[in-house]
Formats: structure tokens, sequence, C-alpha cells
């Protein structure tokens, strides 16, 4: 057995994705000799209104013993009958801090078959090939926050040893990568954005062979349409980074296509990043590659399998060269769309087509490149 992972399907398409996600993973221990156990349990809205929890006790005990946990996705607000609302991403912003998991990873990178599906021009995200380095545990998602009095208040709230601790996640990434950091925030105005701002810096002084440098958030939502090439490592909090890589998913055409890892804790926990989309949920028409290069980040951030991870974006990047595209990445006078499962099937059979001799030194590391890339908040 070479390791046990929790499989959380949660609400909406997440288990489409993550069915597509299984096959994957049970292929590449087929080809390559491994075997992984996987469980499944409840999270989010179907939790909720099963165990009033989005987040139940069997879910927490299981996904503590472990080695990788892969969601589908979370988000449905469940009405009770008492007419509140409980919003079910709570669920997952709970597993988050369980596992003690404060840097989330997002990369985004534009694979050349992608290029023309773009809605920006070719030349603008030919080449883009940057990483969302987002805290993950701290700001206003878990300051203090309520209503009262007709009064809705969320406290942005952040640490030096927060923003120290995440900021060399970021420099360690970009040390592996082409040594650029950008650091993000809005120091002209928010005193936590100020604290943020020269914590990094002086982070930034214990490594001189990586360029630093801030940027105002509103800036670097500008420069992610106007330039984005010129980004390697972004550095956020936790709200900026949330906003500005479901941004920087319009680069590659699709939140579909973008994976992520949440890490720094003993149990790494890797999602797709988009929702629950409930809109199109049963359809058999949502995106399983951001699901599929989700698995690839976790054989190997968890596993250490980097021949395995490289193959499975390998597949990927194949599936998409020969033309293949959910609805999502659908343009016109292109081919018609595939499905959900179909689409899963077509990375399978890649898989088999190319094995792992081709896929070595293909394509990069988390750090090195991704290979290929609504919001689960």
């Amino acid at each position: 057995m070479d390791g046990r992972i929790l499989f959380l399907p949660g609400d909406g398409i997440g288990p489409e994705v993550l069915l597509e996600a299984r096959r994957v993973l049970e292929a590449i221990g087929e080809i390559r000799g491994h075997r992984f156990e996987v469980i499944e349990a409840p999270i989010g809205g179907r939790a909720l209104e099963r165990f009033g929890d989005p987040l139940p006790d069997e879910t927490r005990a299981l996904a503590v013993e472990v080695d990788a946990v892969l969601v589908g996705a979370v988000g449905l607000a469940v009405r009770p009958a008492d007419g509140t609302q409980v919003d079910a991403s709570r669920g997952l912003l709970d597993l988050r801090q369980l596992l003690g998991n404060h840097a989330n990873i997002r990369p985004v990178s534009v694979p050349a078959a992608l290029v023309d599906r773009s809605p920006l021009r070719p030349d603008r995200v030919r080449g883009v090939d940057l990483v969302v380095v987002r805290e993950l545990l701290g700001g206003i998602y878990f300051g203090p926050g309520g209503i009262e009095d007709g009064v809705a208040f969320d406290i942005e709230m952040y640490t030096e040893a927060e923003i120290r601790r995440i900021s060399v996640a970021a420099f360690e990434i970009a040390r592996a990568r082409r040594k650029k950091v950008t650091s993000v925030d809005k120091a002209n105005v928010l005193e936590s954005s100020i604290l943020w701002r020269r914590v990094a810096e002086e982070v930034s002084r214990d490594y001189p062979d990586v360029e630093f440098s801030s940027m105002l958030v509103d800036n670097c939502a500008m420069q992610l349409i106007h330039n984005p090439r010129q980004f390697d490592v972004l550095l956020t909090n936790n709200m900026f980074g949330d906003i500005l890589s479901d941004e920087a998913a319009v680069l590659v055409g699709s939140l579909g296509m973008l994976p992520s890892a949440s890490v720094g804790g003993d149990i790494g926990l890797y999602e797709p990043v988009h929702g629950a989309a409930p809109d199109i949920a049963g359809q058999g028409i949502a995106n399983p590659l951001g699901a599929i290069l989700s698995v690839a980040m976790m054989l190997e951030l968890t596993f250490a399998l980097q021949e395995e991870a490289n193959a499975v974006r390998y597949a990927v990047n194949r599936v998409l060269e020969d033309g293949h595209g959910t609805a999502d990445l659908q343009v016109d006078g292109g081919p018609a769309p595939v499905s959900t499962a179909r689409m899963g099937e077509l990375v399978v059979d890649a898989l088999g087509r190319v094995g792992l001799a081709r896929a070595r030194g293909s394509a990069g590391s988390v750090a090195a490149t991704n290979g290929a890339g609504g919001n689960q908040c």
C-alpha cells in the first residue's frame, strides 16, 4: 500500500469531477505499480443536510489519519427549517484549519493548446506560467465578524509570524522557479497590509538571489490581464489570493482547468479551485481537469512521485493538443465538446499511450511549472 487518500466529493459537480480524478489515479497506479487506498466521506452541503455539520466528526477523524485529502467541491447553502442559512463552505475552511495547511499553492499556466481558447489575445497569454501562494488560515476569513444592530463587520487580522511563514513558502517556491516574488497588498490604506509589506520585505533579505517587489492589489489585478507574463510567484493574503487566482483563471480560459494544493501541515489537501456549480451538476458537462491536475500535485507533493505527476500532466496536455475540451473550453468553430466522463477516459487513454518514459522531463514540478492549469473559497 503506497498511501491512504480521503476523497471528499462534496456538492454539485464535485462527485462528477472526483470520479474522473479517481480513474486517473487508479490508472497511473496500474501503470507504475502503486496501490492507493481511497476512502470517501461527506463534506459541505450534503454533510450539513445529513449530519447538521458541513464537516462532521466522521470526516474530521478520517482526515487526520490519511496521507492526503482530495476535495471535489463545496459551497451549497443549506436553509434549515428554522429559516437560518448555513454556508456549507465553512466545512472547507474548518478542514484547512484542522489540517494546519497555511499555504495554498495555485499554479496557473497556459498550455499551448489553450492559447487560442483564452478570451485574451494570444500574445498576452502565450508563455504565462505563474504561481499564486496564498495565506490560508488568517485574514478576514478567520477574523471576528458578525451582524449586530444592522451593522455587519468582518475584521482582517494578521500576526507577523503568519506573514513570515507564508512569505518563506513563497520565496522557497520562487527559488526553484524563475526567482521572482511579487507581494500583493493594500499598504496605502490598510494597517494589516502595512505589516504585510514590512514583514515580506524583511524575509526578502534572506533570499538575495530572488528578485522581490511589492504591488498594490488593484494594480496587480490590472497587470494580470495587461501583462501576466511578468509574474512568477504572487504572494498574497487570504482574500486577495482568493480573488486574484480566480481572475488568473481567465488567462487559461476556465476555472475548471486550475488545481491547487494546501500544505504546511502533516497532511496535504488538494482541490480544483472551482466551486460546486449547482447549475450544471448532473449534466455531465463539468471540466474534470482541475481535479485531475490536483491529483498530479498530490502525487508530487505528498507521495514524492515526480515522474507519475509529470505523466498525468503530460497526458492532460496531450488530450488538449488533440483538440478535446469540455463545454467550458469550447470555441466557435471548434470541435464539439466532450462530456466529463469522456474527458476522464481520454486522459486515462493518453496515460496508456505516452507511458512514463516520454513523460520524464516533459513537465516540471509544481515549483517549476504545472504544465496546465466561482471559487471554492
